[in-house]
């Protein structure tokens, strides 16, 4: 028997279209796309096809605010990190975690001496933190910034703390773990007033909720979060900045990133994109139903993070005396999560859990559930009643 998967933020099942847009690639037409001759300039026809869907679906919304040009003395971000105010230019990666690293570790061997200084949050994914942690050792200057209670970045901390100093700052639009959305538009503003880059981890946004594209510098993606292949995400650049080169080699993808590029990964990435702005309306119904019934079934549990300024999408929630581990252990019929599968197996509570303010024991008693596109609403149904059973009998056994 197959478990009821509510695991959407650790990845998302592959879109039947995707599997089916990705299948050629891998079978008859396998050429190189960096290749000259016809059936590479074939595949590199399919990978700039793929980029311009995954474009097209960063720029769907139409509710992005407009990028608004910083102060007259904004601008001293040294050599290749001016600004433009429209377009950008999309560059594929092996994932979300290569892009992040290229846009902090790119950025910053272009910064002047008196902005290697780097504003981030506590609740960050490990693929900043651990890199905001490398560069810290080669020099930079780091202020991580704490959330409240309910997962957000207080605005005026934020607006002290990044200073004119500032050469970067970084910031999740969704938590992967808790599903809080960040004021992004807010923090890339004083960002710029400031005169620094603005990074956003879009991985858990993308396709879920209006990603302020005109807001940032720079947005990571992934396809695996959005139905798409495991192997490749994405890194926007905005027009007028430059990033030094992460991986070199053979130039490929304009000669920034290196790597031969797989059609197959490209073609899939693209489809489900593609799909993300033609379901849009009918997925974020069927989330809008989904989250309902998820809310009136959890009663007796108590949710982490914001109630209002969320995706609806992730529930994170928590019951006293319970543990989450075990929890998880004992349910072989549903795949859910005590938070990010990245950090699984640690043994650690979550440090996003820690960031708000939850106890080792309260993060422990911590579970994570993601759903969405193919969830139906009896899997959910069904799905809450074995966890409220299972945490029964944890309690009547503690009892």
């Amino acid at each position: 028997m197959t478990p009821i998967y509510l695991d959407y933020q650790a990845t998302t099942p592959l879109a039947p279209e995707v599997a089916a847009a990705m299948r050629p690639w891998l079978a008859d037409k396998f050429a190189n796309p960096h290749s000259s001759h016809r059936l590479g300039r074939e595949a590199a026809a399919a990978v700039e096809v793929a980029r311009g869907e995954v474009m097209a679906a960063l720029f769907r919304s139409p509710d992005v605010p407009r990028r608004r040009p910083g102060p007259s003395g904004a601008g001293g971000l040294g050599p290749g990190l001016r600004r433009g105010t429209t377009g950008g230019k999309l560059f594929f990666t092996s994932g979300a975690t290569e892009a992040l690293n290229w846009a902090l570790k790119g950025t910053f061997t272009r910064l002047p001496e008196h902005r290697r200084r780097i504003v981030t949050l506590a609740t960050e994914h490990a693929a900043v933190l651990d890199s905001v942690e490398w560069l810290g050792r080669m020099g930079v200057e780091i202020d991580i910034l704490p959330v409240g209670p309910n997962g957000i970045v207080d605005m005026d901390l934020a607006a002290a703390r990044i200073t004119e100093r500032t050469g970067i700052v970084a910031a999740m639009l969704v938590n992967n773990e808790i599903g809080v959305v960040q004021p992004i538009v807010e923090l890339a503003r004083i960002a710029r007033s400031r005169g620094a880059l603005f990074l956003c981890d879009a991985v858990q946004g993308f396709g879920r909720v209006a990603v302020p594209l005109d807001a940032c510098d720079m947005v990571a993606v992934s396809a695996h979060k959005v139905h798409g292949p495991k192997g490749v995400g994405a890194l926007w650049i905005g027009d007028g900045v430059t990033l030094d080169p992460l991986l070199h080699g053979g130039g490929q993808e304009g000669g920034l990133r290196s790597g031969t590029l797989s059609p197959a990964l490209c073609a899939g990435f693209g489809a489900a994109a593609r799909l993300l702005v033609e379901r849009a309306e009918h997925d974020q119904a069927h989330i809008a139903r989904l989250a309902a019934i998820a809310g009136a079934r959890s009663k007796r549990w108590l949710l982490n993070g914001s109630s209002a300024d969320r995706y609806a999408g992730n529930l994170n929630m928590r019951r006293p005396g319970v543990d989450a581990a075990r929890l998880i252990s004992d349910l072989r019929q549903v795949a859910f999560s005590a938070g990010s599968a990245c950090a699984s197996g640690s043994g650690r509570p979550s440090h996003v859990l820690r960031a708000i303010g939850l106890s080792d024991a309260d993060a422990r008693a911590s579970i994570r559930l993601g759903f969405g596109r193919y969830t139906s609403e009896e899997e959910l149904i069904e799905a809450l009643t074995l966890i409220d059973q299972a945490a029964d009998r944890q309690s009547s056994i503690a009892a």
